[in-house]
């Protein structure tokens, strides 16, 4: 939107030709969503604590959970009316690409908020039924699959890339629809099993869009494409603007969600945040790497499929507790130590897919 303004407004006055800087509006991007976030927070909290819209905790889980029992959920609203406020002031509206990132987070995100509303709020424990749930989740993953294979302006844009391999791409027709739709759906649920400690999901989220950030900053220009022999894609340079937003938001959020929590996120967060970072992944063609960079998002999702798997096979349980990090609590892990634990993970799981830019 500004962009649009400062190139009117440059006709009279030059310096506002600084706003064509896609770094200046990256860094820009990330600075309001923050701002946006931390005054929105307490307003929100607040809203949520006049509601009674708190969050509900298993008795089987770890002891020390009892305690987060009614504290406000829901509070990803506040991440995504940041991100989208932020991309829409920042970004570069005549980019399909920022619509079709807007339309897949907000869209995932009303599945999410659907699904805590009827938990916290008219008391159904079951929340969204798991097939609607799906179902919703399909119809939008496979909707902005299709539309990517239908307006894709060559072969390398529905091509598989390998990472730390020159110039190898693997051509794949209409499995390109499969592939974005298992990438968005997974990382979507995959983050959504990490959000159950204070601040675990939202800072791996945070540095893995940073990391993505990356990708769609050199993806879209000529000479860092060209430089680090990647694909290059017409338009994705946006996509850092909106990465940016993500990062933004999150470290806003995280202010209210560190530990002790004043809030949680709720599905309305965790669905649409992941869902963000699978169909920017998809869109810069970085699904390899972002199954690098998230590692503690797959190892999460891992953990519940092993169990579960286990447990039906067996009788036996992998771990004392699925997903992953109750494994931790049980075995005595502070829950401080696990958190900051598996973001010293992540920081090691981006800055390795950030080395496949380079070695290849």
């Amino acid at each position: 939107m500004l962009l649009h303004l400062a190139n009117l407004l440059a006709q009279y006055q030059s310096a506002f030709q600084v706003f064509n800087y896609l770094t200046l509006r990256v860094i820009l991007a990330a600075l309001t969503a923050l701002l946006l976030c931390l005054w929105l927070g307490p307003w929100v909290i607040r809203r949520l604590v006049e509601g009674q819209i708190g969050q509900a905790v298993r008795d089987d889980g770890p002891q020390s959970h009892l305690s987060k029992a009614g504290t406000p959920t829901m509070g990803g609203v506040m991440v995504l009316m940041a991100v989208a406020i932020s991309t829409l002031v920042w970004g570069d509206l005549t980019n399909h690409y920022v619509w079709v990132v807007l339309a897949v987070t907000l869209g995932f995100g009303a599945i999410g908020w659907i699904d805590d509303y009827r938990k916290v709020v008219e008391k159904n424990p079951r929340g969204l039924p798991a097939k609607w749930k799906y179902f919703w989740q399909s119809a939008i993953g496979l909707g902005a699959a299709g539309l990517l294979y239908a307006t894709a302006a060559g072969p390398v844009e529905t091509s598989l890339l390998i990472p730390m391999v020159k110039g190898v791409m693997l051509p794949l027709g209409v499995f390109f629809i499969v592939l974005s739709y298992l990438v968005i759906v997974g990382s979507s649920n995959a983050v959504n099993l990490t959000d159950g400690l204070d601040g675990l999901a939202i800072m791996p989220t945070v540095l893995v869009a940073m990391g993505l950030a990356v990708f769609a900053y050199a993806s879209g220009n000529v000479v860092f494409a060209e430089y680090l022999h990647i694909p290059l894609i017409a338009g994705t340079g946006e996509l850092a603007v909106f990465c940016a937003t993500i990062a933004g938001a999150g470290l806003g959020f995280l202010w209210f969600n560190t530990y002790p929590a004043q809030v949680f996120m709720g599905d309305v967060g965790s669905l649409a945040l992941g869902a963000a970072l699978g169909i920017v992944a998809v869109i810069v063609r970085q699904e390899i790497v972002l199954f690098i960079m998230g590692g503690i998002f797959v190892a999460e999702t891992l953990s519940v499929i092993l169990q579960v798997g286990s447990y039906k096979l067996t009788g036996r349980r992998v771990f004392r507790m699925a997903p992953l990090h109750h494994h931790f609590e049980l075995k005595g892990w502070p829950e401080p130590r696990v958190i900051v634990r598996f973001w010293i993970i992540t920081v090691v799981l981006v800055l390795l897919g950030l080395a496949t830019l380079k070695v290849r």
